[in-house]
């Protein structure tokens, strides 16, 4: 087995489709061997330098349904070009579509063709909750949980949502998103251009008339923003009404710590913070939004700490945060990698071999019916937790039942994915592979997910790990 003896760099992208902007950078990223010459190695990133970042610019849109991917596809190129890389010279980051673009017809489309066309391993993701988690990481907030031991609540306010998510001591708490965003009402000039369908059915709650062709100075306009700011304090406080929730998008807050600090990203932070734009004629609510923030007192009582980036939080969480490395001893065919969109499902041990064969066939047989139920052979990650320690023999046992049991699945082209949290990864992917030389066999470990993620595992590198990015993949209506 090779060792990674000296320091191995791999370039990362990062690329935010959102409501308002769309946005990318590049990292480099620096693989070391942190273990000592005696032990197992273990293969970390250790620093991340950022390269490029780009212009921002307005989302292009075909009318109020449809993204333009072809004018999506030609900015990435064009700002590649700028930084002097290729597509190919990418071997890892993510491509995440976020607030009311998630919505569009063909998102997911333009997604996936995206991450196929702008590099060898750069994966497609959506969902609310995965870009708050996104843009708190990058906005610093996450960081800041971990080195102060507070719980901070990020903000990241975009265009169409505003996505929360809780940390405290570096661990997620909670997440919520809500319909709150500069471009819920637009303007053409001085007059109201669009109304949003959450802003229509807000404004009714309040009985309050706005339409179409009315002045932006409407006093309407700053009832909107303050009811916006006045729900976003109840839900920082887990004290949702039920008109609150007019403005929710999917689920209540579900943290249940009380939070020290918050901290706002996304477009409508800037217009708070002013850290890279001083002044910039908006045409939407969104500068109206922010004065209302900075006005509620509520709001005050929470200690406000500036972020580190505020309107590129959540492309620098894309193409920074994303990335996670595999053990080093690990069993994997280069010639089946990249793999991407593989649903993980969790199979438990509970600490114990008892019943194992039963259990391993339970849980690839559910896994089949969740992810493959019209048994067209689409493959998922089996994701193997609670493992007790396990002699020469355990090992023979459970790779017995794992084969036994995938033998239910309707593909026996694809390979066997397997995934540990515990560093067995090697011993296990090999005997599957010589009990069963005929199927192809990835058995990764030292990863942590959780069941319904996505998981992407990129190409083998130099030093003998895979890079692997774990995501939703869920576009909210």
């Amino acid at each position: 087995m090779k060792l990674l003896q000296r320091k191995e760099h791999i370039l990362s992208a990062g690329i935010d489709i959102g409501t308002s902007t769309t946005k990318l950078i590049l990292s480099r990223f620096t693989l070391v061997n942190t273990a000592g010459s005696t032990h197992v190695p273990r293969i970390e990133i250790t620093e991340k330098e950022i390269l490029y970042k780009s212009s921002i610019y307005r989302t292009p849109l075909r009318g109020e349904t449809l993204i333009d991917m072809e004018s999506v596809l030609a900015l990435v190129e064009q700002e590649y070009k700028k930084a002097g890389v290729r597509p190919q010279d990418i071997q890892t980051g993510a491509i995440i579509i976020t607030g009311e673009t998630a919505t569009k017809e063909n998102a997911e489309e333009m997604l996936h063709h995206l991450s196929d066309q702008a590099g060898e391993f750069l994966v497609a993701t959506a969902g609310p909750d995965l870009e708050g988690i996104i843009a708190a990481k990058g906005s610093g907030a996450y960081q800041r949980s971990k080195d102060t031991g507070k719980t901070i609540a990020n903000i990241d306010i975009g265009g169409g949502t505003a996505n929360i998510a809780v940390f405290q001591r570096g661990q997620l708490q909670g997440t919520c998103t809500l319909h709150i965003g500069g471009r819920l009402i637009e303007f053409n000039k001085d007059k109201v251009k669009n109304i949003s369908p959450p802003v229509r059915e807000l404004l009714k709650q309040l009985g309050v008339a706005l339409s179409v062709g009315d002045p932006r100075d409407s006093d309407c306009i700053r009832l909107v923003t303050q009811a916006m700011s006045r729900i976003l304090v109840h839900v920082l406080q887990r004290n949702v009404t039920a008109e609150d929730e007019v403005l929710l998008l999917g689920h209540l807050p579900d943290w249940d710590v009380p939070i020290d600090q918050i901290m706002f990203s996304g477009g409508v932070s800037e217009c708070i913070y002013a850290q890279e734009f001083s002044s910039i004629n908006y045409p939407d609510i969104g500068v109206y939004l922010a004065k209302a923030l900075q006005d509620n007192p509520e709001l005050k009582s929470w200690e406000w700490i500036p972020p580190a980036e505020t309107v590129r939080a959540t492309v620098l969480g894309a193409g920074t945060q994303t990335t996670h490395i595999s053990g080093a001893t690990i069993q994997v065919d280069p010639a089946r990698l990249p793999l991407k969109n593989l649903p993980v499902y969790q199979l438990r041990l509970n600490g114990t071999l008892n019943d194992g064969a039963q259990k391993v066939r339970d849980a690839v047989q559910q896994a089949i019916q969740v992810y493959d139920p019209g048994l067209e052979g689409r493959n998922f990650a089996l994701y193997i937790t609670e493992i007790p320690s396990l002699r020469f023999k355990d090992v023979h046992h459970l790779g017995k039942w794992l084969l036994d049991a995938y033998r239910l699945q309707p593909n026996s082209d694809d390979p066997i994915v397997i995934v540990l949290a515990d560093d067995v990864a090697k011993v296990l992917g090999q005997t599957l592979q010589t009990l069963q030389p005929e199927r192809d066999v990835i058995c990764i470990d030292q990863i942590l997910v959780e069941q319904g993620d996505y998981l992407d595992i990129g190409n083998k590198l130099k030093s003998e790990v895979v890079p692997v990015v774990i995501k939703t993949l869920a576009f909210h209506s």
